[in-house]
């Protein structure tokens, strides 16, 4: 079990965002969307890939630099209250003890209004905004806000509100439509919660050793070289900040994340085609205007992906995630060669027991909606990252959706966090007995049927209200029945009162009809 991905939540405020009014979210390990379509469903996948997208690169976004590095220090106007608060922070870290793993470091009001003037001013160039217009296809973002009766909204709120202690949160609150708006609130004079290992974080022995040297030089007598060492100290601080409090700030929005789109399977079989077309379009775009679809960000980096996977597939990681899909739902191989040495990758599908591949775009609808899946396993995302599938049932029997959703949590219990939008009654099913499984006793559980506990599966409900209101957002639990509530049944029972309705009026009609 991946402890630090149960200890991560995020909870994701929306308000008049796309079809949706109001949603709050509290991101799991693993976490569903389900409801009527047009609800909104893909909209907040797709924000919440958009985030990731953005906080994932802290301290390494936009160029490889730690994000606070594109702000000037100057900008911030540091008092020398707030220096002496961050050199003060800097001592107490450089004089830790080794063996301590957890620490609480307390951040001085000074500290936490740098902090806030820190985010806004790095927030604040728009860069976060762009990577949000960027996934959903966008120049701007007046489009995402939600439109529709006389109370039209003119601005969309994006609230990540993130625990830091028993009773703290720190709060980013995005705003945009007409304008681009960011605020930041830090609790102040409240201890921080920092996870350290010296062997598998950028803050280790190495870098506490670093702010040992430093603070025990000193600088000399002279003012101006005190005032040097101060600042000194205090970008130290900084860069510390911006390489491991960055997780306890956005919890698991820095962690990489991956996303397989409603229509993958188009974009799989296609892929060669589009990436023709644009080669070709290329060297022709001085001899005739050239008009090209634009693509989402979702379904770019999507063919990013495939495409890229050429490149990096020796690199293939010790263990293979997607081999188990294979076997348990595909029974066969999903395999990638690359033509006349070409660094392009043609995607095939070969069953159990043949002797040759088939092309994938030859196999089963079931074989080509997963194979993203499988290759994602495989070569692009790893345990601690994200997932996003929308519609994983897609072109599966409902016994293979129910094997699905077991591999899906299996993956969770080796450190993934999952998210899926779902329309899938046999998938919702299926996970209800796995969170269920969780009440048995230890040899009740494990073996090749997924265990999860309640805390770590997060399931929301989008109901449509007036179109004017947008859809709203509630989580739903497990009912006494050990099911989640759906609202299938509603659609079942109104089949059957069809049915019985045309029985009955055909079991008169037989009675009335004359004798011949």
């Amino acid at each position: 079990m991946n402890a630090m991905a149960d200890n991560e939540s995020l909870e994701l405020e929306v308000k008049d965002f796309g079809p949706i009014g109001e949603a709050k979210v509290d991101l799991r390990p693993l976490t569903v969307f389900m409801g009527p379509s047009n609800t909104g469903k893909s909209y907040l996948a797709i924000l919440i890939y958009a985030l990731h997208r953005f906080f994932s690169g802290f301290p390494r976004y936009a160029g490889g630099a730690p994000f606070f590095y594109a702000v000037d220090p100057d900008d911030l106007k540091l008092s020398e209250e707030a220096i002496g608060a961050l050199v003060d922070s800097v001592r107490s870290i450089a004089d830790m003890p080794e063996y301590q793993n957890r620490y609480g470091i307390t951040l001085p009001s000074a500290v936490a209004k740098v902090l806030r003037d820190l985010f806004d001013a790095s927030l604040k160039n728009d860069s976060i905004f762009l990577e949000i217009g960027r996934c959903f296809g966008l120049p701007g973002l007046g489009d995402l806000v939600r439109k529709g009766g006389e109370d039209e909204p003119e601005t969309a709120h994006v609230v990540m509100r993130r625990r830091i202690g028993e009773a703290d949160f720190v709060n980013h609150t995005l705003s945009f439509g007409d304008e681009n708006r960011v605020r930041t609130d830090v609790p102040a004079d409240r201890p921080v919660p920092v996870e350290l290992d010296a062997k598998n974080t950028r803050w280790g022995r190495d870098t506490r050793y670093h702010l040992r040297y430093l603070t025990r030089i000193g600088p000399t007598g002279r003012e101006q070289d005190r005032e040097i060492f101060n600042e000194r100290l205090a970008s130290e601080w900084l860069t510390i900040f911006g390489e491991t409090f960055t997780p306890v700030m956005f919890g698991p929005l820095h962690r990489p994340a991956g996303y397989l789109p409603a229509d993958r399977t188009g974009v799989m079989h296609a892929h060669s085609a589009l990436v023709s077309a644009f080669i070709g379009s290329a060297l022709t775009a001085g001899l005739r205007p050239i008009r090209m679809p634009l693509l989402t960000g979702v379904l770019a980096d999507f063919l990013r992906e495939l495409i890229g996977i050429a490149g990096y597939a020796h690199k293939r990681a010790k263990t293979d995630f997607g081999k188990a899909l294979e076997d348990d739902i595909l029974a066969g191989t999903v395999s990638l060669d690359r033509p006349s040495g070409i660094d392009y990758p043609h995607f095939t599908y070969r069953p159990h027991e043949w002797t040759e591949d088939m092309a994938l775009a030859n196999a089963s609808s079931m074989v080509s909606e997963l194979a993203p899946l499988v290759l994602y396993l495989r070569y692009v995302v790893e345990p601690g990252n994200v997932l996003i599938v929308e519609e994983p049932e897609s072109h599966l029997h409902p016994a293979m959706q129910v094997k699905l959703i077991n591999q899906l949590a299996m993956l969770v219990d080796r450190g993934f966090r999952i998210l899926v939008t779902t329309h899938s009654e046999w998938l919702m099913e299926g996970l209800a007995n796995i969170v269920r499984r969780s009440e048995l006793p230890g040899d009740g559980r494990g073996g090749k049927k997924a265990t999860l506990r309640p805390d770590q599966v997060g399931v929301f409900m989008f109901e449509p209200r007036d179109r004017s209101k947008g859809s709203r957002v509630r989580e739903i639990k497990l009912d006494d029945s050990g099911l989640y509530e759906t609202g299938y049944d509603e659609v079942a029972f109104a089949l059957h009162n069809d049915w019985a309705d045309w029985a009955d009026r055909a079991d008169a009609s037989s009675h009335n009809a004359p004798d011949t």
